[in-house]
C-alpha cells in the first residue's frame, strides 16, 4: 500500500519515461508545464513526472496519463530559443497518481509513495538472480554495442540485486512503454523477471538483425552495387541534361575515327579500348588507369602538323625586330628555312645556344617558333636528375605519366612545334638513371623518328620537331650528347650592342611595363652608356633591363606626386634615380712597374682584366701562389718558372738565384675563385720581370697558354678577354697565333683602337711586354 506524502507540482510527459535513480534532461514547451517547474522552484525544487499514453494529446486530462510516475528534483533550467525550457531532473522514487487538485494554470497532483520492501530472498537465491542479469547484460552488450565498456564494467560490478536491476533497467535503450512497464514493477520480484524478459528480447532482436545484414550483404555482390550506383549516375546525368547515350569506350572509339594518326598507332588504341572494354565495373582501379592511358594517346598529335611559314622575307623581318646582334642564329635559322622550302621536307636542325646568361638565347627560340609560325614548347631541365622526367614512367608504377618530351608534344598540340631544351647544360644523374643519356635518343636525328616513351608504349616521330637547346658551358655537356647537337656560341655583347638593345627593346618595354607614355621619360645616350659601364658588369642585358626598369619606376612616382610633365634622365641626375655607381673598370696602369702585368680572363658573366703581381724576397727557392688559384692555374705557374729556369743564362740571371730566393705570385681579388691555362704567359713574363728588375709596359695586356718549350698555344673567349682590354683602355694586347682566325670573325668595333699582336713563342712574348728589349 502506499503512504500519503503530499500535492506535488506534476509535468504530462510525452513519449518519455522517468526512472528513479536517473538524472535526465527533457524539453517543455507548453504553458501548463512550463508554470509547473515554476512553481515547483518555487517551493523546494521537487516535482511529480508522469507519463501521457498518447503523446499526441495536447491538454491531457487524468485518464489520459499512466497511474505510475516519478518523484523527480530539479537540478537546473535551460532556456532555448523558440519558447522551450531544458529541464534537467534527478529521478528519486516511484509515486502513485492519485488524482489532481488544480488543472486550470497548471497540473497539481496529489501524490502516494510506495513503501520500501524488504528482501525476503537467501544469499544463494540473490547471487543467482545477479549472475542472471549479468550474463543477459553483458550478452546484450556483445550483441548490441551500444554500451560503452566504461560504463558496462561499472554496471557488472553491482552486487547488491535492487542496485543492479535498476542501474541496468536505466542505461538499457528501451522505448519508452517498456520503460513505463519497468516503472509500474513496484516490487523487486516483478521488476526483475521484467528486466529478464526485455533483456532476451532485446538480445534476441540483436541477433536477427544482425543476421538479416548478413545475408542482405551477401546478396548485394561488387556488381549489384556497381551497378546501383552507376543507375544513380545514370539518373543524375538525365537531371543535369548530360547525354549518357554514348559509353565511354563507344566515345573513344569515335575519337580513334577522328584521330590523324598511323593504322599501327589507331590499332594499338583500338586493342586496348578493347581491354577497357572488358574490365567492365569488376575493376574500378584498372580501369581507372586505363581510362587515363586511352584520353592520353587519343590527346598526342600523331599526324596533325601545322603549316610552317615560308616567307623569307618576313621571317628574317621578325628574328630583326626582335633580337639585335645574334647573327649566327637567325643565319642558321634562314638556311633550315631555305632547304626546308626547296627540298618540302628536310630534316629540322637541331641546335644549341651557348652562351653566358641574358644574351637572349632563351628569347631568340620564342622569336624564332613566332617568325617560323610553329607552336613553341620550352622545357626547363634544370635540375632534372631523373630518366623518367624524359622518357615518362612506366604503367605499372602509381602515378605513372608521360615524359616532358611526350608532355611537351601534347601540349603542342601538332608534332612539329619548336621544343626549348632550357639549361640543358643543368641537368645531372642519380640512382634514378642520367638524364643526358636519356636526350640521346630525343636528339639523334637518326633514331628520333621512332623515339619511345615508356608510358605511351608507341613509337613517337620527332624527326619533325625543331629543338633547340640553350646552355652556359658547353664543356659541362656529356661528349656524346654534345656530338648530336649543332652549337652556336652566343658570346657577350659589346657595350654598343647593349646601347642598342636597350634603345630598341629595353627602354620602350619598360615605359610599357610602368605605364609611362613616349615622350615622358628620356633617357640621353650618355646616361645610357654610364648605366651600362658604371652600374652593371655582365654579358647580358638583364641587370640593364632592371636597371632601365628602375628609372622607369622612380619616374612614374614623379610624375604622379611632383606633377611633372616630362623627365629626362642625363649623367648628372642619374644618381638621383640609381645611386652611386657599383662598377668601375681597373683601367691600365699609369706606368711602367716590375712584376706587375695586365693579363685577360673569361667569367661566366664575360671577360675581365686580371693584374699579375710577382715579388722576389730571400729565402730557401720556394714559390707560393695566392688568390684562389685552381690547379690549372698552379701547374701554369710551375710551367714558367720551369721555361724561367731553363733560359735563365740568355737574360743573365744567377744560377744560386732560385735557391737563394722566393717567389710569391698573387692574383687579387682573393675571395673570387680562378682557374684555367690562359694565364700561362702572363706569370712567365710577370716572374722574368720580378727577377730581371725589367719593368713591364702598362699599356700592354696578354693571354695564352705556355708550354715548357716556351710555345704559345690558343685559348678560348676571345671575344670577352678583347672587349675587356678595350674598356680597361689597353692599347696592345698580345694573343697566340693560332688564334688569329678567332680574332678575325670578331666585331671591328671591338678590335678598333686594339693594336693586336700575335705570337708564337715565349721570346715575342717577352719583346713586346718588357721595356729596353
Amino acid at each position: 500500500m502506499n503512504d500519503m506524502i503530499g500535492i506535488l507540482p506534476s509535468v504530462a510527459l510525452r513519449g518519455t519515461v522517468i526512472l528513479p535513480e536517473t538524472i535526465v534532461h527533457f524539453d517543455i514547451s507548453r504553458e501548463k508545464s512550463i508554470k509547473a517547474i515554476e512553481a515547483a522552484m518555487i517551493r523546494d525544487q521537487k516535482i511529480f513526472l508522469v507519463a501521457q499514453e498518447n503523446p499526441d494529446i495536447e491538454d491531457p486530462k487524468q485518464e489520459d496519463l499512466y497511474k505510475i510516475g516519478t518523484i523527480a528534483f530539479v537540478k537546473q533550467i535551460v532556456k532555448m530559443p523558440g519558447d522551450i525550457l531544458r529541464v534537467l531532473v534527478e529521478g528519486l522514487e516511484r509515486a502513485e497518481l492519485l488524482c489532481f487538485v488544480r488543472e486550470e494554470e497548471y497540473l497539481e497532483a496529489e501524490v502516494g509513495r510506495f513503501e520500501r520492501e524488504e528482501i525476503s530472498w537467501d544469499s544463494n537465491t540473490q547471487e543467482a538472480m545477479v549472475r542472471t542479469i549479468k550474463e543477459l547484460f553483458q550478452s546484450y552488450c556483445m550483441e548490441s554495442g551500444k554500451i560503452s565498456k566504461e560504463l558496462a564494467g561499472q554496471i557488472l560490478k553491482i552486487d547488491n540485486i535492487r542496485r543492479l536491476v535498476d542501474q541496468v533497467a536505466v542505461n538499457l535503450p528501451l522505448y519508452y512503454k517498456d520503460r513505463q512497464k519497468l516503472l509500474e514493477a513496484v516490487f523487486l520480484e516483478d521488476r526483475y523477471e521484467l528486466l529478464g524478459v526485455l533483456l532476451s528480447n532485446e538480445i534476441e532482436i540483436c541477433r536477427i538483425r544482425q543476421e538479416f545484414q548478413h545475408k542482405v550483404r551477401a546478396r548485394m555482390d561488387k556488381n549489384q552495387k556497381e551497378y546501383i550506383l552507376r543507375e544513380q549516375m545514370k539518373l543524375i546525368r538525365e537531371e543535369l541534361g548530360e547525354d549518357n547515350t554514348v559509353s565511354d569506350a563507344d566515345e573513344f572509339t569515335q575519337k580513334v575515327k577522328e584521330l590523324e594518326a598511323s593504322d599501327e598507332v589507331k590499332e594499338k588504341i583500338l586493342k586496348e579500348i578493347e581491354r577497357f572494354k572488358s574490365m567492365g565495373n569488376s575493376s574500378g582501379a584498372e580501369s581507372t588507369v586505363s581510362r587515363a592511358y586511352i584520353e592520353t594517346l587519343l590527346s598526342l598529335p600523331w599526324d596533325k602538323a601545322s603549316q610552317d611559314s615560308t616567307d623569307m622575307k618576313e621571317t628574317f623581318a621578325i628574328l630583326e625586330k626582335d633580337h639585335y646582334g645574334l647573327e649566327k642564329v637567325k643565319e642558321r635559322i634562314m638556311e633550315y628555312l631555305a632547304v626546308r622550302t626547296l627540298t618540302k621536307k628536310g630534316d629540322a636542325p637541331i641546335l644549341c645556344l651557348v652562351g653566358p646568361p641574358g644574351t637572349g638565347k632563351t628569347s631568340i627560340a620564342r622569336s624564332v617558333a613566332r617568325a617560323l609560325n610553329k607552336e613553341y614548347v620550352r622545357i626547363c631541365l634544370g635540375g632534372v636528375r631523373d630518366e623518367a622526367e624524359i622518357r615518362g614512367h612506366r604503367r605499372t608504377y602509381v602515378g605513372a605519366m608521360p615524359g616532358r618530351i611526350a608532355m611537351g608534344i601534347k601540349q603542342a598540340g601538332v608534332k612539329n612545334p619548336l621544343m626549348l631544351l632550357d639549361e640543358i647544360d643543368k641537368t645531372s644523374s642519380d640512382y634514378k638513371g642520367d638524364t643526358s643519356s636519356a636526350l640521346l635518343e630525343v636528339l639523334d636525328s637518326e633514331q628520333n623518328s621512332r623515339f619511345v616513351d615508356h608510358y605511351v608504349e608507341i613509337p613517337m616521330d620527332l624527326s619533325d620537331v625543331l629543338f633547340i637547346a640553350t646552355a652556359n658551358d658547353a664543356q659541362v655537356i656529356p661528349r656524346p650528347l654534345l656530338d648530336r647537337m649543332e652549337i652556336i656560341e652566343i658570346s657577350s655583347y659589346t657595350e654598343n650592342e647593349k646601347e642598342h638593345i636597350a634603345k630598341e627593346h629595353l627602354i620602350p618595354k619598360q615605359k610599357i611595363a610602368n605605364g609611362l607614355e613616349e615622350k615622358q621619360l628620356t633617357i640621353q645616350n650618355n646616361a645610357l652608356r654610364k648605366i651600362i659601364s658604371g652600374y652593371t658588369k655582365e654579358a647580358g642585358v638583364r641587370n640593364l633591363e632592371r636597371k632601365i626598369g628602375q628609372i622607369c619606376r622612380k619616374a612614374a612616382r614623379e610624375i604622379l606626386e611632383d606633377g611633372e610633365q616630362k623627365i629626362t634622365v642625363t649623367t648628372k641626375n642619374l644618381e638621383h634615380y640609381l645611386g652611386k655607381s657599383r662598377y668601375s673598370y681597373q683601367m691600365a696602369n699609369k706606368k711602367d712597374e716590375v712584376g706587375i702585368v695586365r693579363g685577360l680572363a673569361w667569367t661566366s658573366v664575360g671577360g675581365d682584366t686580371l693584374q699579375i703581381e710577382v715579388n722576389i724576397m730571400p729565402g730557401k727557392g720556394e714559390m707560393r701562389l695566392t688568390g684562389q688559384l685552381g690547379d690549372v692555374m698552379k701547374e701554369s705557374a710551375q710551367i714558367g718558372i720551369s721555361y724561367i729556369r731553363s733560359v735563365a743564362k740568355k737574360y743573365k740571371i744567377d744560377q744560386n738565384f732560385f735557391k737563394e730566393n722566393d717567389i710569391h705570385i698573387h692574383i687579387p681579388e682573393g675571395a673570387v675563385p680562378k682557374d684555367g691555362p690562359s694565364a700561362g704567359i702572363t706569370m712567365a713574363t710577370a716572374m722574368l720581370s720580378a727577377i730581371t728588375k725589367t719593368p713591364v709596359k702598362a699599356e700592354v695586356a696578354m693571354t695564352g697558354e705556355i708550354t715548357l718549350r716556351g710555345r704559345v698555344l690558343p685559348i678560348g673567349g676571345l671575344k670577352e678577354k678583347l672587349l675587356a682590354a678595350k674598356n680597361a683602355k689597353i692599347k696592345t694586347v698580345l694573343v697566340p697565333k693560332e688564334n688569329k682566325p678567332d680574332v678575325e670573325e670578331i666585331s671591328t668595333e671591338i678590335t678598333d683602337d686594339l693594336n693586336i699582336v700575335y705570337v708564337e713563342k715565349m721570346e715575342e712574348v717577352l719583346k713586346e711586354a718588357l721595356k729596353n728589349q
